[in-house]
């Protein structure tokens, strides 16, 4: 792949507008993130409005943390038109083996081919259909884990796969590659995976799924390692950590990669 800072300055310069059907949780941190990082973010989910969306966004997140069956519908009719407008979607399957209904969702999403899947370990096995250990939206499984799960569901969907954890593997059925950038702080900030989830859909809008995804995560880690070096707990973690998204230079980001062949 080239350098990861030509894919940020890429997005930077494009500002894609990026759809984001997400959780209640989430919206505001995802989109003050993604304003950061330099994307324009919309978080639209009515039914009445998704196919007229389609014709206007770079691309959309899909992410099923709190859904209902309106959302569902909305999900499905949003992926549909994006997808036939030629543009990229991405999938974070939130607890998808959590209940039925939610493995009914993720497998109705799945085969509508998303261009991208990032979730945690015990998500990606779960939407595999192997046994996982997760629970609710927290993974109990390791990386290395959901390693071959990642790479099968891969090769099958013909889409990119990203299992998140301490070290990232990121998969497109014949490449993968680990990313080790992030700080131990991340995960007690409520919705950054969610958020990182919009990160990937403004680095694929225009550019490579799998070295837009690649990027991304180590974009994101990267700021989480700046924001750590000043933070004295969360709450000052999350202001940091915002800061560094949009502080970081694409130079930082080429410079600051830690990405290995898997």
């Amino acid at each position: 792949m080239n350098e990861p800072g030509l894919y940020l300055a890429k997005m930077r310069e494009t500002a894609p507008l990026v759809q984001n059907i997400t959780n209640y949780v989430a919206m505001n941190v995802m989109a003050n993130v993604m304003l950061a990082a330099g994307a324009s973010p919309a978080m639209a989910h009515a039914e009445d409005e998704m196919e007229e969306f389609a014709t206007f966004v770079s691309s959309l997140t899909i992410n099923i943390g709190t859904s209902s069956g309106p959302w569902v519908r909305s999900m499905l009719m949003a992926a549909k038109a994006v997808a036939a407008a030629g543009k990229p979607w991405v999938l974070d399957p939130v607890a998808v083996g959590a209940t039925s209904f939610r493995r009914d969702q993720g497998a109705k999403l799945l085969a509508l081919r998303p261009d991208v899947i990032r979730g945690n370990a015990s998500e990606i096995l779960a939407l595999s259909g192997a046994q996982a250990a997760g629970k609710g939206a927290d993974a109990a499984d390791e990386v290395a884990a959901a390693e071959a799960a990642a790479r099968t569901l891969s090769r099958d969907h013909g889409i990119v796969v990203a299992v998140t954890g301490p070290v990232d593997f990121v998969t497109d059925g014949s490449r993968a590659v680990r990313v080790a950038n992030g700080h131990e702080m991340m995960p007690r900030i409520t919705a950054l995976g969610c958020s990182l989830t919009g990160i990937v859909g403004a680095f694929i809008a225009g550019q490579p799924a799998f070295d837009g995804t690649v990027t991304a995560l180590s974009y994101f880690g990267q700021a989480g390692e700046v924001a750590g070096r000043s933070a004295a707990g969360p709450a000052s973690f999350q202001t940091a950590f915002i800061d560094a998204l949009y502080q970081l230079q694409p130079e930082d980001v080429t410079r600051g990669a830690r990405i290995t062949a898997a």
